[in-house]
């Protein structure tokens, strides 16, 4: 009997343990759950798997099907309006305060390595806001380097110099200098439709 009983102590436990760690996995850096079924181990291998990012940035869209079927359709209600940012899987996604997946599209992220300036350009994963809401004729104070003047149409700035933008460059991977580019119809949509100055961003790990 005090077998049976220890045997069962072990199973709570290893449970309470196996728990935690997926809680982790869910877990945003404001300590929020907002994903109800994101499997952050899922997407090392299969058709989704990210690839290398290539030195030269792509001049078309990717072809992979649906963006929405990427993301969960439905999330724990936020009970704001957020835009997921997911690197790995190269898709955006905007929700509703209920959390419901309204829009989704194709996202480049920044690269793994970029060579004009020497370093990994990652967009920083976790929980921000919105700043600032820009037009159509956003261009970058930075880039190119020395000059700057690289078009930024629908800027939206969340983490000081990185924020989310259109782009006729972007692709399945992730070539930026760490802003999030999508394409102008998405960015305008996502300026004018669904984003306000404190809208919450989410950039998930990549």
């Amino acid at each position: 009997m005090k077998i049976r009983n220890l045997s069962f102590l072990l199973v709570v436990a290893l449970g309470l343990s196996l728990s935690a760690t997926a809680r982790a996995d869910y877990e945003e850096s404001d300590g929020s759950y907002p994903y109800q079924s994101y499997d952050s181990g899922s997407y090392s291998s299969g058709p989704y798997a990210s690839p290398q990012p290539s030195a030269e940035e792509p001049t078309s869209y990717g072809s992979r099907g649906d963006y929405a079927s990427r993301l969960p359709q439905q999330i724990s209600p936020p009970g704001e309006s957020l835009i997921v940012i997911d690197p790995r899987l190269h898709v955006w996604g905007a929700y509703s305060a209920d959390g419901r997946l309204i829009r989704a599209g194709l996202a480049s992220a920044g690269a793994n390595w970029c060579p004009d300036i020497g370093r990994r350009c990652h967009t920083r994963s976790g929980s921000f806001r919105i700043q600032s809401l820009g037009n159509g004729g956003c261009v970058s104070s930075i880039y190119p380097l020395g000059e700057g003047g690289a078009p930024m149409p629908y800027c939206m700035f969340f983490n000081g110099n990185q924020g989310l933008h259109g782009s006729n460059a972007i692709g399945e991977g992730n070539y930026s200098h760490g802003c999030v580019r999508v394409s102008v119809s998405d960015a305008r949509w996502i300026r004018y439709d669904f984003a306000h100055i404190g809208t919450r961003v989410i950039v998930r790990s990549y």
